[in-house]
């Protein structure tokens, strides 16, 4: 009975999540509360297991408040700008360091995670380069995609910390080990990106030059016409590369170039003790923010506008966190994991069981287009620790496998994320066609990440 009704909380959360009829914060935290008072605990008892579930993830939800905090107010101040004006600059014309420089300006984008936030930057400073050269614009989303899903691994990053809260441990432990692995996919995605601008030019050799040389480019740098975006135009003669500063009055007025390199001493600085962990994340980041903000926006009204300003993007997360932490607490409470990991020990095969966090890893990208982060990371894979458990196949495993593709390089194909709709809607590119010209290379990158990070003893190949 404690087993069906397991199944069946995971069942309705699946389901709920995946038909987007509500939010996640009410379908992780409502579904096991009632179903925790169905299998005969009182309310008491199921508040207890709600509180439990809560108190192991506290300190995951305060990293990722103030490591977006951190990275928004390094934003703010300009930090990323300069890299973002060499990278548009050192494109040039030629289709193979275009390609490259789009996936180099997503890695850049994406330090703070945000994946809205990445494709806002990235595909309006690159979008008027592909139509001046006629290039496809599935290879900019596609090489964009490739950039913002390989640094989707970092510990800030949505699916490192759903999985460190999955498995009650440090986002740190999880990453740091897949340090390799991440900088062997920043290698692929930019050698993929290489390539595929190869393919543009022999394309562009045989059907010919675009007849336009420019097209005209929108307040935000997205090309107008093809995007739908009617929103009016600056002509055809505004640089490509202006799109990606902003332009923005109230924008500038945050800059701080005076401090630029303070704060890039201040973020490599932040980096490092990271790797290094020489303290717990959420206390690095905390006092990375406080410095941030001393130094660039003194005074209470700005340092409270620019809280307010990242206020919403990181309470969306840790709302989620936090129900999630329930829902967790719940399912171990009432013993409900515990019945479904022998439930479903008993069909899976005792020959490939020590192969799972190998199966997940190859699959992370495909099921993507599946689960979405909330569903696989607080549905699937507690069910999947569970079950490696009875055969000695640590959750630590399957949480970095599960990340090496799953939401993190896979996604950019998602159509279970917004950003994902972003992405295309600001390329302007029909979603199939997107979803089947990145797919196989977004799947190729992610198992050539987790051939490195087994090599390198991040994951093993066979559970012993």
């Amino acid at each position: 009975m404690t087993a069906l009704l397991g199944f069946l909380t995971i069942a309705a959360i699946l389901g709920l999540l995946l038909s987007q009829r509500i939010s996640a914060v009410v379908a992780l935290a409502g579904v096991p509360i009632v179903t925790g008072l169905i299998a005969g605990f009182t309310p008491a008892e199921v508040g207890g297991f709600v509180a439990e579930g809560l108190s192991g993830i506290v300190s995951i939800a305060a990293m990722f408040v103030f490591a977006i905090l951190f990275f928004g107010l390094m934003r703010d101040a300009g930090l990323f700008d300069p890299v973002i004006r060499r990278i548009v600059r050192w494109a040039g014309d030629a289709p193979p360091t275009v390609a490259v420089a789009t996936t180099a300006l997503a890695l850049v984008a994406h330090l703070d995670g945000a994946g809205a936030v990445t494709f806002l930057i990235a595909v309006p400073a690159m979008l008027p380069i592909y139509d001046r050269l006629g290039m496809s614009r599935l290879t900019l989303t596609a090489c964009v995609g490739l950039g913002a899903g390989v640094m989707n691994l970092v510990p800030w990053g949505g699916p490192t910390a759903r999985a460190a809260t999955t498995i009650g441990a440090d986002a740190n432990e999880i990453w740091v080990p897949l340090i390799p692995a991440q900088i062997a996919g920043i290698v692929f995605a930019l050698g993929t990106a290489w390539y595929l601008g190869k393919r543009e030019a022999r394309r562009l050799a045989t059907v010919g030059a675009p007849a336009s040389a420019t097209v005209p480019v929108g307040p935000a740098g997205a090309a107008t016409g093809s995007t739908g975006d009617d929103a009016g135009t600056d002509g055809p003669g505004r640089d490509a590369e202006e799109s990606g500063a902003g332009g923005d009055p109230a924008a500038e007025d945050l800059r701080r170039p005076r401090l630029l390199w303070l704060n890039a001493v201040l973020t490599v600085a932040v980096i490092g003790l990271l790797i290094a962990q020489l303290a717990p994340p959420e206390m690095i980041f905390i006092v990375a923010a406080i410095i941030a903000l001393l130094v660039n926006y003194p005074g209470m009204a700005a340092q409270t506008g620019r809280i307010e300003a990242h206020a919403k993007g990181a309470m969306l997360m840790v709302s989620t966190l936090l129900a999630a932490g329930a829902f967790l607490g719940v399912l171990s409470g009432t013993g409900m994991i515990d019945a479904m990991a022998e439930s479903a020990a008993n069909v899976v095969p005792a020959g490939i069981a020590p192969a799972l966090p190998l199966i997940v890893g190859v699959l992370g990208v495909p099921m993507s287009l599946v689960f979405g982060p909330d569903a696989y990371y607080f549905g699937v894979l507690p069910v999947l620790i569970g079950v490696g458990e009875q055969f000695g196949v640590s959750g630590m495993d399957l949480a970095r496998a599960s990340v090496i593709g799953e939401e993190t390089v896979g996604f950019p194909i998602s159509p279970l994320t917004g950003a994902f709709y972003l992405l295309v809607g600001l390329a302007g590119v029909n979603i199939g066609a997107h979803i089947r010209n990145l797919i196989g290379w977004a799947t190729a990158v992610s198992i050539g990440m987790l051939a490195v990070a087994m090599l390198t003893g991040a994951i093993p190949l066979w559970a012993s």
